[in-house]
């Protein structure tokens, strides 16, 4: 497993639970991630999500906490001030249907709870080492789903998609980690 230079990122997590928000701060600040910021709802998670401008998104889903919102929300809303964003989502959520719904919205990589402290890191890591082109399809806009070169016969539906990210301070930073 390769290590990571954490210190340059940030990171916004959107959780409904006070302790879980916690435990993942002190997790992301054990591996020298120096900006977290954290929200307790995916209304609040956008607004701090454009406030903030993070390289990694963690988002909750569960009962009356539609992470898959915000999911949609980062990858097509107009305000969203960048689309390519790398979301895990962190659901206690297991079962095939949730994950392909997670994929659908657009999310990048996803983590069942309980978490520990080595997965989270895992999934980081795959963040930084595996980049999937985006794409738009019809309404869809993400990270590609094919992880897989496979020969397709057909013409390509699917349009890469790639858009400036609103200048930062340290411009994508998860890409340089």
């Amino acid at each position: 497993m390769n290590t990571y230079d954490l210190s340059r990122i940030s990171v916004l997590i959107v959780e409904k639970h006070p302790p879980m928000r916690t435990m993942l701060r002190q997790v992301l600040k054990e591996f020298g991630v120096e900006k977290v910021y954290d929200a307790p709802t995916p209304e609040r998670g956008f607004e701090e999500f454009n406030e903030s401008n993070p390289d990694l998104v963690l988002v909750d889903w569960a009962p009356d906490f539609d992470g898959l919102s915000l999911v949609r929300d980062i990858r097509t809303h107009e305000d969203s001030i960048f689309r390519q964003v790398p979301v895990i989502m962190v659901t206690a959520y297991n079962e095939s249907n949730h994950i392909y719904e997670a994929l659908d919205a657009g999310m990048t990589e996803y983590l069942s709870k309980p978490v520990s402290a080595k997965l989270l890191y895992l999934r980081m890591a795959s963040v930084i080492e595996n980049k999937r082109r985006f794409i738009r399809a019809g309404e869809f806009i993400g990270p590609d789903r094919r992880r897989r070169q496979n020969a397709f016969g057909g013409p390509d539906r699917r349009g890469d998609f790639e858009e400036p990210r609103h200048p930062s301070p340290g411009g994508n930073r998860i890409a340089a980690a």
